[in-house]
């Protein structure tokens, strides 16, 4: 399955993408203090001097990479969305047989490993979307999530186009993949772990959505 791609729109962004291998190291010892920080004070707390200084740098040296803590937060979401593509592709290779269940099954339990792994996201992308470049920046890979499950699917065969044309299938991925990032939401809105029945209901939710769909009922 090919992996999302997906650019962010305008908004706060990295200054410069390192090319040495030092500048990433520092880079990610940043990111990876944010999303701590994110974790223990929530995404209100954040500052780029909390964020210096729990990677052990200058404000200053932060600050030769993002211009401010939306930016820093903007590439945390970039990170562990790339993050899901890539788990979301490894998982899918695996599946011995492809049903519209097991694809639902298996895309969106690839998701929560990540929000696993990536404790911060879930309060990034739930409280963090008051800026509009994470806002813009999910809803655009959600929207490349769509197309490629959707790709996917058709060439897998497990849907057909029956009474819908091309535009309406787009946007039954989309809603698809939308109303599986709201349920995870609340799935995971009091708990980082995420709660284990409102998970199961989630894919239940989306599965059966999409198999009504593939079946033409």
């Amino acid at each position: 399955m090919p992996s999302a791609t997906v650019e962010p729109s305008a908004g706060p962004s990295r200054r410069r993408v390192p090319a040495q291998a030092r500048s990433r190291e520092r880079v990610e010892r940043i990111l990876d203090s944010a999303a701590r920080l994110v974790v223990t004070n929530g995404v209100e707390g954040l500052t780029t001097r909390s964020i210096a200084e729990a990677a052990g740098l200058p404000v200053a040296s932060l600050y030769q990479y993002f211009t401010d803590k939306e930016a820093v937060l903007l590439a945390l979401c970039e990170r562990d969305m790339a993050e899901m593509d890539d788990q979301v592709a490894t998982d899918l290779a695996a599946v011995a047989e492809l049903t519209v269940a097991s694809l639902v099954d298996t895309v969106m339990r690839a998701f929560v490993k990540v929000y696993h792994r990536r404790p911060a996201f879930m309060q990034i992308w739930m409280r963090g979307r008051t800026n509009p470049a994470i806002y813009d920046y999910g809803r655009l890979h959600n929207r490349r999530t769509a197309e490629n499950l959707l790709a996917f699917g058709l060439d897998a065969g497990l849907l057909a186009a029956g009474p819908y044309d091309a535009d309406q299938l787009a946007a039954v991925a989309e809603l698809a993949v939308e109303v599986g990032d709201r349920a995870f939401q609340v799935a995971f809105e009091n708990d980082p772990r995420g709660d284990a029945f409102l998970i199961d209901q989630a894919i239940a939710l989306v599965t059966g959505y999409l198999d009504r769909i593939a079946t033409g009922r």
